[in-house]
């Protein structure tokens, strides 16, 4: 059996978050088969949709925090022009020959509202603690949603392939109270239907997504030549156009030049989402603004787009997802992520093709994935991330997530904050970043705490067996037999290769 619970090690660890604790059955089912194993969540109709009760979608979430901003605007001004006339002189009105401070502090007001209002008080109006805490819950709750789903999947596989992508097509909820509420909405709504769909179709609902083009801006690029452009004397914002060719389709190298990256900018404009008046339409979704949008056609990698609207910028979209370096690109960010930091360059090359000939359907690429036999065979060098160890902790444990808190806590302390990378590029998928020493104390940290306090009440022998079975090395369970208690050796265990490493 030795053989098949190195292959079932594989199914667990590569392809998903580990063996769950109690009576899965988990790596018995791999070891019997292991590609069947990690395959059969591919078959499920709707396998990474999540629906529960208390997500809200994006218009709603968007709808809300508008409202609760506009409240908070009128309780500053309220307060601002109160404190304003309080102050002013007490003087008859046809003596004044001055503008009274009264009439100053209203001016002020009038054109900075949230600032005259906080240096005018020592205490500004603090908002109703249900609406000041609507961003924190709402992130909360789309979190608890992500762990559960992770938690007590037979595999993980489907979670994994979200994860992915969520790093792939990423924002960082640190931006700002918009890209914190929709953080996970934006997954929900941009990623997960299409994870086991067509590239183009993902590409496209990420670059409308009201959170992609908040993170990046794209609500304040102008067409220069546009009305709004020419009014407001303000021009084009690049952020989203670059992105979208370097880090989300062609890549760095892919055959774009900074030309393309502008006239795709001045594609995309009017490319925004609806503010809380919804003069475009219903608060919080994507709209296309013509006012702010740069007339006439435009030349993107030697082809010339018409202009016709949203349509133009979809077009684009559309062809650079079915490019040939959009393919190298996914290819090879597909197996470096599931295989190898240095992935071998015949399985990008098969996945690659994969990728082109079924015109980017990323349930065939995940399954020519699972089929090579290149994915079963490299060594598991991987260093799992800090979230897969987390979710991979609470699956062995048994634990039910009912607070997201701990999860919230320990992503970051271990540095990979949810939903919140340092820049538009994700989170490093290479095991340096997370194999250094620093990260490997923390890790061990967090293992000692979480085996005091389960460590009485498992046998972390038996959960070996879970792990790894006939695949733990010699080294592996002499260390835990040897260890002084079971919390001790729990946190050994946590912390041994068969547990880190995928």
């Amino acid at each position: 059996m030795a053989r098949d619970s190195q292959a079932a090690l594989v199914a667990l660890n590569r392809f998903g978050f580990g063996a769950r604790g109690g009576a899965s059955g988990d790596f018995v089912n791999a070891a019997f088969d292991p590609r069947g194993f990690v395959k059969s969540e591919l078959n499920r109709a709707n396998a990474a949709l999540l629906e529960m009760p208390g997500l809200c979608s994006t218009p709603a979430l968007g709808k809300a925090l508008f409202d609760y901003q506009f409240e908070i605007q009128q309780a500053r001004n309220a307060a601002a022009k109160s404190a304003a006339t309080e102050a002013a002189p007490a003087e008859p009105k046809a003596q004044r020959r001055n503008p009274s401070l009264s009439s100053i502090a209203k001016d002020m007001t009038a054109k900075e509202p949230m600032a005259q209002a906080d240096a005018m008080q020592p205490n500004p109006p603090r908002p109703p603690p249900q609406q000041a805490n609507v961003i924190q819950k709402t992130f909360r709750t789309e979190a608890l949603a992500r762990v559960q789903r992770a938690t007590f999947a037979e595999c993980g596989f489907v979670e994994r392939l979200v994860v992915f992508w969520s790093n792939h097509f990423c924002i960082s909820a640190s931006k700002g109270a918009l890209a914190r509420i929709w953080a996970g909405s934006f997954e929900r709504e941009a990623i997960r239907p299409h994870v086991l769909g067509r590239f183009a179709d993902m590409l496209k609902a990420v670059e409308q997504h009201p959170a992609m083009l908040f993170f990046l801006d794209n609500q304040q690029s102008l067409g220069p030549d546009s009305r709004a452009g020419i009014n407001r004397n303000r021009g084009l914002n690049e952020n989203l156009a670059r992105e979208i060719m370097e880090l989300h389709t062609l890549g760095v190298g892919g055959g774009y030049t900074q030309d393309d990256v502008t006239a795709l900018a001045r594609i995309i404009t009017g490319w925004t989402f609806a503010g809380r008046r919804g003069q475009l339409g219903p608060p919080g979704t994507f709209v296309f603004n013509a006012n702010a949008h740069q007339p006439g056609a435009q030349r993107v990698m030697g082809k010339v787009y018409e202009p016709n609207g949203v349509a133009q910028g979809e077009a684009v979209l559309a062809d650079i997802a079915r490019h040939p370096s959009t393919a190298k690109f996914i290819a090879t960010k597909f197996a470096r992520h599931f295989v190898a930091d240095d992935p071998p360059p015949a399985l990008v090359a098969y996945l690659q093709d994969v990728f082109s000939k079924t015109d980017g359907d990323l349930k065939a690429l995940a399954t020519a994935l699972v089929d090579s036999g290149e994915a079963w065979q490299a060594p598991l060098t991987k260093m799992r991330s800090p979230y897969e160890f987390l979710i991979a902790s609470g699956r062995l444990l048994g634990r039910n997530p009912e607070d997201p808190s701990r999860y919230l806590g320990g992503l970051n302390v271990l540095g990979q904050p949810l939903w919140s990378p340092a820049g538009p590029n994700g989170f490093p998928d290479i095991s340096a970043a997370w194999a250094a020493p620093e990260g490997m104390k923390l890790r061990l940290d967090i293992s000692a705490q979480i085996a005091s306090r389960l460590g009485d009440g498992v046998d972390p022998r038996e959960l070996l067996e879970l792990v790894a079975a006939d695949a733990a090395s010699p080294d592996t369970r002499r260390t835990i037999e040897r260890a002084e208690s079971r919390q001790q050796a729990l946190a050994l265990l946590l912390m041994s290769p068969e547990f880190q490493r995928r």
